[in-house]
């Protein structure tokens, strides 16, 4: 695999997940309809595996909309100040923006590692290191979703052999340090952008609307000519 390849493939990260999830949404909360309506049934685990894809799409949806540029802006003090000006307010922002992200991808890890058996960080604010002592939590699990027999390889290795019933807690909660990750990285994404001098700020703001109505107007004028 090429290095134009590997960007493709980071590049295109949560839309990929954003789609596949979406894509199972549909298929669950459809069999479950039909299942209901059709045979007087219900598939038991769907609600809860749909409540998970959820949360999943908005954690990515966070990461995506810094790689997109979409999130909300305010930019009624940065469009009056010079280039500079716009340059170092984007450079404060992407720094904030990047300490927000490293704080929550350490708070994301410390509450979702002891339900994988490994060691939350020490420390407040700073990871100090990993703790030497805590509670492993792999045999929480999930209300309703089922184990699959393709995983059962986890009962040894995170529930000392015991059978699970249902999937283990620290499956769809691997999203949260996942997440954050993938944000702290769009983050760096973006204000090295900023630095380079490609932007000057981390979201489209106006911008967007700005392409909309070009694009109209380009639209109109073809209509036009027609």
């Amino acid at each position: 695999m090429d290095h134009d390849t590997n960007t493709s493939f980071v590049d295109r990260i949560e839309e990929t997940l954003i789609a596949l999830l979406l894509g199972l949404m549909t298929l669950v909360t459809f069999a479950n309809v039909v299942a209901r309506y059709g045979f007087n049934s219900n598939i038991l685990w769907a609600l809860e595996l749909t409540v998970f894809m959820f949360a999943w799409l908005v954690l990515l949806g966070a990461s995506y909309a810094v790689k997109k540029s979409s999130h909300l802006g305010v930019d009624a003090i940065i469009n009056v100040l010079s280039p500079g000006g716009r340059r170092a307010l984007g450079l404060i922002s992407a720094a904030a923006c990047l300490i927000f992200a490293a704080l929550m991808l350490k708070g994301s890890w410390d509450y979702w590692a002891n339900f994988a058996n490994l060691p939350a960080t020490e420390g407040r604010w700073f990871p100090l290191g990993f703790e030497e002592k805590f509670r492993p939590k792999g045999w929480y699990e999930t209300n309703d979703i089922p184990m699959p027999e393709v995983l059962r390889w986890m009962e040894d290795a995170f529930n000392d052999g015991d059978e699970y019933e249902k999937i283990p807690r620290f499956l769809p909660y691997v999203i949260l340090p996942v997440s954050m990750a993938l944000l702290l990285f769009r983050f760096a994404q973006a204000a090295w952008r900023i630095w380079r001098g490609d932007t000057d700020r981390l979201v489209a703001s106006h911008e967007v609307e700005d392409e909309l109505a070009e694009a109209a107007e380009a639209a109109n004028i073809e209509e036009g000519k027609a």
